[in-house]
């Protein structure tokens, strides 16, 4: 099953991973300078951002593009 992806790097990550990986990484204060949406900004909390970043593609895909950046940084 996992091959069916095979060129999605996203694939099998969970958007709470990501949210985990970034907020360890970044903090909120950081993210929230990064990517300027209230829910890392305005009394951030893992499950307010998982809520709207369900909702909200356009959010969801710039913090997957961090990830993405973050990940790629990581590995060089």
């Amino acid at each position: 099953m996992s091959d069916q992806q095979p060129n999605n790097p996203l694939h099998g990550i969970t958007l709470e991973m990501i949210l985990m990986q970034l907020l360890e990484h970044y903090g909120w204060a950081e993210m929230g300078r990064i990517i300027n949406i209230r829910c890392f900004n305005n009394d951030p909390s893992i499950k307010s951002s998982l809520q709207f970043l369900r909702k909200t593609p356009w959010a969801r895909n710039k913090v997957e593009a961090l990830y993405l950046r973050y990940k790629r940084k990581t590995l060089e």
